[in-house]
């Protein structure tokens, strides 16, 4: 589905104000709900195709910056909503799961 160009601005402008940490919590949630492993480069290509601009190197929007996601994942884990890591695979806690889905209803 190609979406318009008033409903794509509409999306950047309600990630835009979503911290990125919480931006990824969307993008594991996201992984998991389509039954997918969380892996650190699907979790990059999930974050980048969703949120394009925030994901993107600034001087090569069309790429992934994958070294935005470092801190924001340590904070996940410190903050007890994500378990695992960059060598294996990233999961969602109880807790985690409940805040990506009020996450997820806020957005709409």
């Amino acid at each position: 589905m190609i979406k318009s160009v008033t409903s794509e601005h509409r999306d950047e402008g309600i990630y835009a104000k979503i911290e990125m940490q919480y931006l990824i919590l969307l993008g594991i949630y996201s992984v998991f709900k389509k039954g997918e492993i969380c892996t650190f480069e699907r979790l990059v290509a999930e974050c980048f195709k969703k949120f394009p601009k925030t994901f993107a190197f600034k001087r090569y929007p069309k790429w992934p910056d994958s070294l935005k996601f470092d801190r924001p994942l340590r904070t996940l884990r410190q903050k007890g909503l994500i378990v695992g890591g960059a060598n294996d695979y990233f999961s969602l806690t109880k807790f985690g799961e409940e805040e990506a889905e009020r996450i997820k209803k806020v957005r709409r």
